[in-house]
């Protein structure tokens, strides 16, 4: 089965989750991911959060279909060896601040001389230039300076930092999307170029829809502070009730749930007086939610046809039923053994299923590998070796 992006090489600089979650989706789908990374220490991720844990999930859930070769940076030679990856790469992937490939003698001027093909792709926290292209990324710092992290479902809830990373994981996909973008280009160009993304851009637009009622007519918009919308805690449980998209969403939340029609009292009449009146309705339905289950309660607002859905922790969450059926759970066994579990490639196809060709690699374990598909003697690599270029 030949996979969509079979052929396409990659040369991956990237550590941590941004950039390695984009090359991971491109080596899901058949590239060619050649991972450079520092001698030593490797990706940052590889670095255990877990005390005592013999396996990083960190490092297996961003670096399948790669294979890692390490070279060093701070050397000539290191950098030489990067170059002769490039001539006969597609893309080069990297997330530093901006300026440091350039420092490195990597920028898109020096690697397109020496192959106009080449497709030079940079994630960064806020963008090549300007006044905070200087400053490190992060994700949290994306959420931050995005006003994502001050969008609360309430008001009277107090900040707090989105505990999963929405900003590396969007700003990823962002650069997979540019990179295939540039690809395409150049089939009818004949010559790469340069592909930009950061964390502040991808984290305003996840926002579009908001930022654009702000600019346009100076309005908030918050999809959590409808009227009818919310999560309840129940008898055993908690439920989330969407009470929108529907001519009258209360008179059916109402009949779902043993009320008398609200919806024909004045005060809850209409979007405004339910607006008007949003603690006092939702602490109607709030009482009643709390004297029945979640199942109850589900099976009684989807006979209304009201959507609706209980509340999972992630352990419910990868155990459900629809998460299996969409076999969302990827499983294979890593170069020690041991078998991993992970999230597999959200993204369907009909015609080729991604598949995973290598398991997360150990630090360097394709060295010699690719240094000879460059055309390196097994002297050269040896004495690359000895002297700590390459590793």
């Amino acid at each position: 089965m030949t996979l969509p992006l079979e052929g396409l090489r990659v040369i991956d600089l990237t550590q941590v989750m941004l950039g390695p979650s984009c090359t991971q989706t491109l080596g899901d789908f058949g590239a060619d991911i050649i991972k450079v990374e520092r001698p030593g220490a490797g990706d940052l991720s590889r670095v255990g959060v877990f005390a005592g844990a013999d396996e990083n999930p960190v490092f297996s859930a961003l670096n399948r279909n790669k294979r890692s070769i390490v070279i060093d940076l701070s050397t000539p030679e290191g950098r030489s060896v990067v170059r002769d990856l490039v001539r006969d790469a597609d893309v080069i992937v990297s997330n530093f601040r901006p300026g440091v490939m350039e420092r490195l003698e990597l920028g898109y001027d020096e690697l397109a001389a020496i192959n106009p093909r080449i497709i030079w792709a940079a994630g960064s926290g806020f963008g090549r230039s300007g006044p905070y292209a200087h400053k490190g990324g992060q994700d949290i710092l994306g959420q931050a300076y995005s006003g994502v992290m001050k969008r609360r479902a309430d008001p009277e809830h107090p900040i707090a930092i989105y505990a999963t990373p929405i900003a590396d994981y969007t700003a990823g996909q962002h650069l997979v999307q540019g990179i295939l973008l540039a690809v395409l280009q150049r089939e009818r160009t004949g010559v790469g170029q340069v592909v930009d993304v950061s964390l502040l851009n991808s984290m305003l637009a996840l926002q579009m829809q908001e930022a654009t009622a702000r600019l346009t007519i100076d309005e908030e918009l918050n999809w959590a502070l409808m009227p009818l919308t919310g999560c309840f805690p129940t008898l055993d449980a908690e439920i989330v009730v969407i009470g929108a998209f529907k001519p009258n969403p209360l008179a059916d939340i109402c009949a779902a749930l043993g009320l008398p029609d609200l919806s024909l009292e004045e005060r809850f009449s209409t979007l405004a007086g339910l607006r008007e009146n949003r603690a006092e309705i939702r602490a109607i339905l709030a009482r009643r939610f709390l004297e029945r289950t979640t199942e109850h309660w589900l099976a009684a607002l989807e006979t209304e046809d009201v959507l609706c859905g209980p509340v999972l922790d992630l352990s419910q969450a990868l155990q459900n039923a629809q998460t299996l059926h969409n076999g969302m759970i990827l499983e294979f066994v890593d170069e020690d053994g041991r078998n991993v579990r992970t999230i597999a490639p959200p993204v369907a196809l009909s015609a080729v299923d991604p598949a995973v060709r290598h398991a997360p690699p150990r630090l360097g374990a394709h060295t010699t590998e690719v240094l000879h598909e460059l055309g390196y003697s097994p002297s050269v690599v040896a004495d690359l070796k000895a002297r700590k270029v390459v590793g």
